[in-house]
C-alpha cells in the first residue's frame, strides 16, 4: 500500500488492514520454514506495510 492510499483510510479501516498484514505475515513464516514461499521479498514488503500503517495510526490518533 502506497502512502497516499492509507492516509485515506479511516482509522477502524487502519486497523483491520494491520490485523490482516499481520496473519499474512504469520502465513509467510510457515511458508518460508516450508519452502513453500514464491516470492520472499513479500515477507520484507509486508513489514514495512504494517510500519506505514501504524506511522499513519499514530498520527491520526494523536491529531
Amino acid at each position: 500500500m502506497k502512502k497516499q492510499e492509507i492516509k485515506k483510510l479511516t482509522k477502524d479501516q487502519i486497523l483491520k488492514n494491520i490485523d490482516k498484514f499481520k496473519k499474512d505475515l504469520f502465513n509467510f513464516r510457515f511458508q518460508k520454514i516450508n519452502s513453500q514461499i514464491t516470492n520472499p521479498a513479500k515477507i520484507g514488503e509486508t513489514k514495512k506495510t504494517i510500519a506505514r500503517l501504524k506511522t499513519i495510526l499514530k498520527g491520526k490518533i494523536n491529531a
